[in-house]
């Protein structure tokens, strides 16, 4: 889909869209006017944080919650604290106010502002998945699908060098760069970007279909901690 069109559906809504940690709201007239928008980089105390964003946003833009069309989350793949706050709050707002809610790939909405605009370059977005790995996808300079998205070691997403000389976007652009070959070709762009722009989100949300986009996290991995194959308590009652 191209930028115009992204756009253009944009125009046609009135939406609230979340960006998962670090948090980000806005609110987005018909008219593709940008009413308010708060952020806040943090790594702890995401639910505490987010509902009196809302408010605030909310208040600073003299909306109802009423009056939106819908709301738009990015879904991730990312933190798995953020995702499950940001999600739990757009898809509680979405049942109070009787509004359909959307989600978004984090991955996506990185490549959003990039795609249609960078002519043949592909589009790598990468976030950090910690343990030298990334969650990273790769798209054409159309939008077309290159590689599906995935969590993969650095050294495989960094074999996209194969495309040709991409732009980097993402929080892991930076070190998909500074571990890029230095004989493949060199990226283009390197945008480091902590999160998707917000406006892009919005744009997105309000061109994505709420039945096949669900607001629904987008994992591509299990979680670091798992629970305990068995209740601490029963096996001290036992052992006792």
């Amino acid at each position: 889909m191209a930028s115009s069109e992204w756009r253009m559906a944009f125009r046609s809504a009135r939406l609230f869209p979340i960006r998962h940690s670090p948090f980000a709201f806005s609110c987005d007239t018909s008219a593709g006017e940008l009413l308010a928008q708060e952020q806040l980089l943090m790594k702890r105390g995401h639910a505490e944080a987010l509902m009196p964003m809302i408010a605030r946003v909310m208040q600073s833009a003299d909306l109802a919650f009423t009056a939106l069309d819908r709301i738009a989350v990015t879904v991730g793949p990312g933190s798995f604290t953020g995702l499950r706050v940001g999600i739990s709050a757009a898809r509680g707002l979405a049942l109070a106010a009787e509004l359909p809610a959307v989600g978004l790939s984090t991955l996506s909405a990185y490549a959003a502002a990039i795609v249609g605009q960078s002519g043949p370059a592909p589009v790598i977005s990468a976030i950090d998945a910690r343990h030298d790995h990334v969650y990273f996808q790769i798209v054409a300079g159309d939008g077309s699908q290159l590689v599906r998205p995935k969590i993969a070691p650095i050294d495989e997403a960094i074999a996209a060098s194969q495309f040709g000389a991409p732009h980097l976007v993402g929080n892991a652009a930076r070190i998909l760069a500074e571990r890029w070959p230095a004989d493949a070709p060199q990226p283009v762009s390197v945008d480091a970007q902590p999160a998707p722009d917000i406006s892009w989100v919005a744009w997105l949300g309000a061109a994505a279909n709420p039945d096949t986009n669900p607001a629904r996290p987008f994992y591509l991995k299990a979680p670091d901690a798992k629970p305990a194959a068995q209740p601490l308590f029963t096996a001290q009652a036992e052992s006792s």
